[in-house]
């Protein structure tokens, strides 16, 4: 308001003044430019002091790239999958429908990690940017008789984000325990269509992040190890189908019988497999180097053996993925300092 009443103070002074000289009215010629330039949306000016909507963005796909191979570990389908379909959608300029991915794995393979650089890519605070909004199933949905209500703000909520913004990312945590019915209020706003009551919704971005399917993804990939078959030579087209339907029948999703795979919607099922315990131990790395640790492999191996795999004989697989590395680092923490002070 403050910077509303300095435009117009700006604007109507020649008119107020008639014995401006050609210095003055300059200055107020300037003056009134730069009044414009922060009350206008999309000025530089502005976008320098407050965040701004990125109307466009590109993605750099080989930075994007390192940047995954340096936290993500063991999910070659996911990056390549996600970061291609990013780049492709970033680079269309005029898309016929929003960018719709459903991501699916046990906790702890990277799910999380992704969706946050997707979000970063598009808007640079990430999270914390006012156009990237998290929900989580448990907390903004939690009860089953307030379906229809959840619907309703649901698409309110969309709506008007969407209109301040139309390249608003949206990210819904937990879908394996939303209730069924209410992710299908966003339907209308990932299909075919130009504008939406006034308001289009083709370069926003929706991602579904669940550990439904998660079964099915390590199963496929025990089929594989037992076969001979390295994980690297998994493709998209061995799990894709499964997932659709299988997330589709399945009771405790919240995609059960939704309208949006029914339609086909959602661009890409991403699948994260289960990580073996060489991952583990890039995780175990990454974290004492984040941490300012010297890497010490002893005490690498040693997290890594207090995780729990599966099946049970052959132990293969971490049951939790890389989730519980960081606590477990925590225990270890007086030793790995020591040895990085006397390293140092």
């Amino acid at each position: 308001m403050k910077l509303l009443k300095a435009a117009v103070i700006f604007v109507l002074a020649p008119t107020l003044s008639p014995a401006f000289d050609p210095l003055s009215a300059s200055v107020v010629a300037g003056g009134a430019l730069m009044a414009w330039h922060l009350l206008s949306s999309d000025s530089w000016l502005r976008c320098r002091f407050q965040e701004c909507c990125k109307r466009n963005s590109t993605v750099n796909f080989t930075g994007k790239a390192a940047q995954l191979d340096n936290r993500l570990f063991g999910q070659h389908l996911a990056k390549d999958v996600v970061l291609k379909a990013v780049l492709g959608f970033s680079n269309n300029p005029s898309p016929k429908k929003p960018l719709m991915l459903s991501l699916h794995g046990w906790a702890g393979t990277g799910k999380n990690y992704l969706s946050q650089i997707l979000a970063e890519q598009v808007h640079p605070a990430g999270l914390r940017s006012k156009f990237v909004h998290l929900f989580l199933a448990t907390l903004h949905f939690p009860h089953h008789d307030q379906v229809k209500l959840y619907k309703e703000q649901l698409q309110n909520w969309i709506r008007g984000n969407v209109s301040a913004c139309p390249s608003s990312v949206f990210i819904f945590d937990e879908m394996d325990k939303m209730h069924p019915g209410v992710i299908d209020a966003i339907k209308p706003f990932l299909d075919y269509y130009e504008e939406v009551d006034g308001v289009s919704y083709r370069k926003a971005i929706f991602i579904f992040l669940s550990n439904a399917g998660g079964d099915l993804i390590n199963k496929a990939a025990l089929d594989f190890w037992a076969s001979g078959k390295r994980r690297e030579d998994i493709q998209l087209k061995d799990l894709e189908p499964l997932l659709s339907i299988g997330v589709f029948n399945n009771k405790n999703s919240g995609l059960w019988h939704s309208s949006i795979i029914d339609r086909n919607l959602i661009d890409y099922f991403v699948p994260f497999l289960p990580l073996e315990q060489r991952h583990v131990k890039m995780c175990v790395r990454a974290e004492m180097a984040a941490r300012g640790y010297a890497v010490d492999e002893k005490i690498v191996q040693e997290v890594a053996d207090e995780m729990t795999y599966f099946p049970k004989e052959q132990r293969i697989y971490s049951d939790k993925g890389c989730k519980t590395v960081q606590a477990k680092l925590d225990i270890h923490e007086d030793f790995v300092m020591r040895d990085t002070n006397t390293r140092a």
